[in-house]
């Protein structure tokens, strides 16, 4: 759930009130154990269908069972916190624990050919521990609710989520594959919603709990290789204030064209998520955009936040920018720069190298960069540096509290860039500015108010001396801002030169933790960060692109109500490391990025695909916990 600070909560409906003091929020959240949200192992709980959560009538299909035991990858984890009772939180993740569920080949290697799809992970005990199950509509899915689901493709993920507060909870996606197998990609994105199957007068408990519907947002067109227009980037927000736009549902994303560049457009339903509108069209006069998220403040008013890149002459720059609308999102006005800013950017020099013949083992193979590499590994995925590390980069998130006073009309707004004077040549090809030059990445806050259009500075939520923060989300619905990011202060060989967890020598090291903080007056001072993570893991293990590339997703997410907040990370901790058999003969130099995997050396040379892949290679899995 997102939302802002406000000082007033004097003005919040009665029944609201009522609400925050059953749910315990006096005092303030500190971080417990770590949890898990994916749990696709057979030591964990298993994966059931939402038939099964809603009716108690038993269900299952060949991708359940697979999400049962298959040890796979989940990342791009979102989590949102029910408004009228804070022992439901739903969770959601990129999540490819099916992609196993197709038999072997004549090696006796899994094939991977099933559903990436949105997990729906359902805790009712505030985060102490979930049930993990999928959205329905996958491939393979014949529950009674598989007919609910009127969307075409076959691979969903960016999944957001947002509740009203009606008890519904509405989960977007971007999504793509032809279910037929052709090279089709549509590229679509929509929204599913789940309801009380009791209605808004139920058991609070099961809100959000059955699936109702999902239904196409904005469609893509069927061309192959990503070549005509592809929607992406998601964001959605639920207006619960108590203006005239309350129970609004409001989508935006990035529109990817295959000639080059992007738009943002927005959609809204007045319906709760049973049609939206036809999109409209954000950003006229800028085109290489991407990353919005949506903001509505007390009064009903809709922001619209938005990553671009800008060109002035023969000048780039990176800009935060920002649509208003004052009418329930029914138009906008013109965007507007909400703040320009030196981004942190991973990247690299391509140095595409032969892969071994052996059959496709992954979903999804690299992506064969030339020039400039925006993640490295082994192969096509490798880099001049001799580095292996994850995608990542600048993104700006933004929130407004919806139960703040209806005249406060302040957009929070946080991301992580380059701090200024930290710029330092690489002495290699990897960089963070440009290839060769590299920098120092830090978490930064600023606000808006959107009734004058006055924007603050950006200042540092923790000023650490050593180590990058990467992915900032911020939440706040009931008086307290909330705030978590990735943070290597931990990584024992830090240095602004080289890529998280990356050594000199190009040894792994765990680097990676979650840490968080909270501030109860708007945002003018934050309470010392904490440790959330229970542990640092390595998040350079090459899990994707045929076992050669990293891939950690791209954000975080956190949800509040008042003092209550939980945020949500991918986490490699239960990954199993081992050697690539591909390697063999080659001089292998990201020792500790290689993953369990078992390959068989054929009579002509070639390998076989991975005859093990649920033996923990590919475990990356959602945590969650309790937050500042």
């Amino acid at each position: 759930m997102r939302g802002r600070f406000a000082p007033r909560l004097a003005a919040v409906a009665a029944s609201t009130s009522i609400v925050l003091a059953a749910a315990g929020m006096a005092a303030a959240s500190t971080p417990g154990g770590d949890v898990r949200l994916s749990n696709d192992s057979p030591a964990a709980s298993g994966y059931v269908s939402d038939y099964t959560l809603v009716t108690g009538t038993p269900y299952t299909d060949p991708a359940l069972a697979e999400c049962s035991r298959s040890r796979g990858r989940q990342n791009e984890p979102s989590v949102a916190v029910n408004p009228r009772d804070t022992r439901v939180i739903v969770g959601s993740s990129n999540d490819y624990c099916a992609v196993y569920d197709d038999g072997e080949d004549a090696d006796g290697a899994p094939i991977a050919s099933g559903p990436i799809w949105l997990g729906y992970y359902r805790s009712t005990d505030s985060g102490a521990s979930f049930t993990s199950s999928l959205v329905p509509g996958y491939p393979g899915d014949t529950s009674p609710y598989a007919a609910r689901a009127q969307i075409r493709t076959a691979s969903s993920g960016d999944p957001v989520l947002a509740w009203d507060k009606h008890g519904r909870l509405f989960a977007g996606s971007e999504s793509s594959d032809d279910p037929a197998g052709t090279k089709k990609t549509f590229g679509d994105v929509w929204v599913a919603t789940y309801e009380n199957p009791a209605g808004e007068d139920g058991d609070t408990l099961r809100d959000g709990l059955e699936f109702k519907r999902s239904v196409i947002v904005a469609r893509g067109v069927s061309a192959p290789f990503l070549l005509g227009k592809f929607q992406d980037k998601t964001a959605i927000e639920a207006d619960r204030t108590n203006s005239e736009c309350e129970g609004n549902v409001y989508f935006a994303n990035s529109r990817f064209v295959g000639n080059g560049g992007s738009n943002i457009y927005f959609y809204r339903s007045t319906d709760h998520g049973r049609s939206f509108s036809h999109g409209t069209l954000l950003t006229t006069n800028v085109n290489d955009v991407q990353d919005p998220d949506i903001a509505v403040t007390a009064n009903g008013h809709v922001y619209v936040t938005i990553n671009a890149t800008l060109h002035k002459g023969n000048r780039t720059f990176d800009a935060v920018l920002y649509a208003r609308s004052t009418d329930c999102g029914a138009t906008f006005e013109p965007t507007k720069v909400l703040t320009t800013y030196v981004g942190y950017n991973a990247q690299d020099m391509a140095d595409p190298q032969p892969t071994p013949a052996s059959p496709p083992d992954d979903e999804l193979e690299a992506e064969v960069e030339q020039g400039t590499a925006r993640d490295c590994g082994d192969f096509d995925a490798a880099c001049e540096s001799g580095y292996t590390f994850f995608r990542h980069t600048s993104s700006p998130r933004s929130t407004a509290d919806q139960l703040s006073d209806p005249s406060d009309e302040t957009v929070y707004v946080v991301l992580n860039m380059t701090i200024p004077g930290t710029e330092v040549p690489t002495g290699t090809t990897f960089g963070s500015i440009e290839p060769g030059t590299g920098s120092q990445s830090g978490a930064y806050f600023l606000t808006l108010d959107g009734a004058t259009g006055d924007v603050s500075a950006a200042t540092r939520l923790d000023p650490i001396a050593s180590g990058h923060q990467l992915w900032p989300d911020i939440s706040a619905d009931g008086g307290v801002l909330h705030v978590l990011w990735w943070d290597s202060r931990n990584d024992a060989c830090y240095s602004p030169t080289r890529p998280i967890s990356n050594c000199a020598d190009r040894t792994m090291t765990p680097g990676l933790d979650v840490y968080a903080t909270s501030s109860s007056d708007g945002g003018a001072t934050w309470a010392a960060s904490t440790r959330v993570s229970d542990v640092t893991t390595m998040p350079n293990y090459e899990q994707f692109g045929g076992r050669t590339v990293p891939f950690g997703g791209d954000y975080l997410w956190i949800t509040s109500l008042g003092q209550f907040s939980f945020g949500t990370w991918t986490d490699w901790r239960n990954t199993v490391a081992g050697e690539d058999q591909r390697e063999a003969e080659a001089d292998d130099g990201d020792d500790g990025a290689d993953v369990l995997q078992c390959r068989d050396v054929r009579p002509d040379g070639s390998h076989t695909g991975d005859l093990c892949p649920r033996d923990g290679g590919l475990d990356q899995d959602i945590y969650g916990d309790l937050t500042p």
